[in-house]
Parts: C-alpha cells; sequence; structure tokens
C-alpha cells in the first residue's frame, strides 16, 4: 500500500510539471506500452526516437492510442547534421572524426541525450533494450556531470509498509573514496526531499558506531561524513553508524546518544558497492521492500537507466520520477 500511495502521489505530481520525456527505444513494445500511459495520464509530453512509419506501425498492431507522440528519427532530422556537428565538437579531443560523429548520432541513445541536452527533452529514460553501459556512456558524453559533484551514482527508493528509505549507491560506483562518498549522500539526500516530501536524515553507514571500532574502511566513512556536513551544514548527515543504530530509535540513543540522525535515518549510505548491492537485495528479498530504481543522479540533467527484465510500470514510474528531477 505504501508503494502504491508513493508511487501514485509521484505519478499525480508529475503531471503538474508539463515537462516533456523521451523514451529513445522505439523498437521496444514496452516503451510504447508505457508511452500510451504517460500521454493518458498527462504525465508529460513523451518523444521518440525511430523510424515513424514502423513505430505507428507496431503501435495500430499492439492497438495503441499514442496521440501527441512526437517522433524523431535521426537519418530524416533536420537536426542530426547540428547534433553531429556539436558531438564532434564535444569529443574531438578524444580522437572522434565528424563522420563517427554523425553515425554515433544516429543510435537512439545518444539522439535521445542530445535532445535532452538541447532542452528539447527535459529528461530521457531508456535500458529496456540496452545495456546499463550504453545507456550511461550516452549521459556522460552528451550531457555531462553536474557541477561542483566528483561522481555520477545511482540510488533506490526502498519502499516499506510503514516506511520509506533511500539506499544508495548499490548500483553505479564499485568504491568511492571519501569525496565521492560525500558527494553520493548529498545527492541522494536532496532526491530523497523531492521524492517523498521529507526532511532526509542521513546515515553514513560502517561496521562501527561513533569509534566502536578501528579501521581504515571506517575512516573513509568517517571523512566523507566530515566533508559532507561542511559542505551542506543545512543537511542532517551522521556517521560512522551502524545500520541497526541508524534506523532503530532505542538502539540509535544507546549508541549515538547525542546524533540528530541515529534511529531516525532515512538516507541510508553504503561505503561500498559490495555492502549497497547487497543490503538493497536483502531489503527487497528478505525484507519484502519495493526496490523502485536504481535511479542514476549527479549528471546535468536526468538520463535514467532501467533493467532489462523491467515492467511497462517501471517505465512509466522512472519516466514519473524523471520528470520530478527535472529542473
Amino acid at each position: 500500500m505504501a508503494e502504491i500511495e508513493l508511487l501514485n502521489k509521484i505519478r499525480k505530481e508529475a503531471a503538474s510539471k508539463g515537462k516533456t520525456i523521451v523514451l529513445p527505444e522505439s523498437h521496444d513494445d514496452r516503451v510504447l506500452q508505457a508511452a500510451e500511459i504517460i500521454l493518458d495520464e498527462k504525465m508529460a509530453s513523451v518523444i521518440t526516437v525511430g523510424n515513424e512509419d514502423k513505430i505507428r506501425a507496431r503501435a495500430d498492431e499492439l492497438g495503441l492510442k499514442l496521440s501527441g507522440l512526437r517522433i524523431y528519427d535521426p537519418e530524416k532530422s533536420e537536426k542530426l547534421n547540428d547534433f553531429a556537428n556539436f558531438f564532434y565538437n564535444l569529443r574531438k579531443s578524444k580522437g572522434i572524426t565528424y563522420e563517427q560523429a554523425k553515425e554515433t548520432m544516429k543510435k537512439d541513445l545518444f539522439f535521445g541525450a542530445m535532445l535532452v541536452r538541447e532542452n528539447i527533452a527535459d529528461g530521457s529514460v531508456a535500458g529496456s533494450t540496452a545495456s546499463t553501459g550504453d545507456v550511461l556512456r550516452a549521459a556522460f558524453q552528451v550531457v555531462g556531470m553536474k557541477e561542483g559533484l566528483s561522481i555520477v551514482s545511482s540510488f533506490f527508493l526502498m519502499i516499506f509498509p510503514e516506511r520509506v528509505f533511500s539506499f544508495a549507491d548499490c548500483a553505479v560506483v564499485p568504491n568511492p573514496d571519501a569525496k565521492q562518498l560525500a558527494d553520493i549522500a548529498i545527492t541522494t539526500a536532496d532526491n530523497h526531499k523531492i521524492l517523498t516530501g521529507e526532511t532526509p536524515y542521513v546515515a553514513m553507514l560502517s561496521f562501527s558506531t561513533k569509534g566502536s571500532a578501528k579501521h581504515e574502511l571506517i575512516d573513509k566513512v568517517i571523512a566523507a561524513t566530515k566533508i559532507a556536513s561542511d559542505k551542506r551544514p543545512d543537511l542532517k548527515i551522521d556517521g560512522e553508524l551502524q545500520f541497526d543504530a541508524a534506523i532503530i530509535d532505542s538502539i540509535g540513543k544507546r549508541k549515538a546518544p547525542d546524533s540528530d540522525v541515529a534511529g531516525r535515518a532515512n538516507v541510508l549510505v553504503f561505503p561500498d558497492l559490495n555492502a549497497g548491492n547487497i543490503g538493497y537485495k536483502i531489503a527487497q528479498r528478505l525484507g519484502g521492500a519495493e526496490a523502485v530504481g536504481p535511479i542514476v543522479q549527479g549528471l546535468k540533467k536526468p538520463l535514467f537507466d532501467l533493467s532489462r527484465g523491467c515492467s511497462v510500470n517501471d517505465i512509466v514510474n522512472t519516466a514519473a520520477i524523471a520528470t520530478l528531477m527535472a529542473k
């Protein structure tokens, strides 16, 4: 019930924003089905990429009503040469030729990312057929990282019946250093507030609470906590905290009595990808949480990656989240 309520809230709020989302992978039936729902709920305007005749014919075969869908065919688009020139200038220092840039811009992920960069769309959702590497490569090369951040990362919304948490990073950064871990904490806190409306309480997780153990792995978490707190003194961030001290009030009071975060954390920042990926899957598979994500963060604009096993509803929900996170 909590999952349905939160996602419905996100979808309704998305509908009030008047944004445009590009779903590049028009060759996937799930994408066309998701486009129909997004358009029907007036959640956003929708663009897709590909051959218009094939897309419309397939939509008819599926019985879909895609009134209002905008389609860009890179092969025929008047924007192709401009996009190719722009991409060539972005990447020529890496050895790319103009001809290679033009061929790259014909690819749906890259053309879609350029639509976002050029403010024709506010965000992109892809990955139902493409790999995470391909989705993020287009995002990095075309849109780039947000100023002031050291890393692009991800988080999951973990929805339990009574509480919603954000877990980071569980999908992208294998072993962040202290500065990167601090930026993961800050971006996750900001996005948790955007999506849930809650004040974020950020716990920097470790196997120690406030000096209960000594190790270089703990030192990284302590350093990251200080960097994040100094960079964003307006946020409630504390560490190092063990998981139980972070989320259980009685244990938090006992182990970290002076902490504003212990016992009430709703943003949980794991020290590395081993811990994060294992942690979210335990919460999902044994704890019964609904995991929404991974939601990519740290780019200048939202370009989100899907699991290749995603459902139509996953695409719709991710598009709604992208809409809320777009400026």
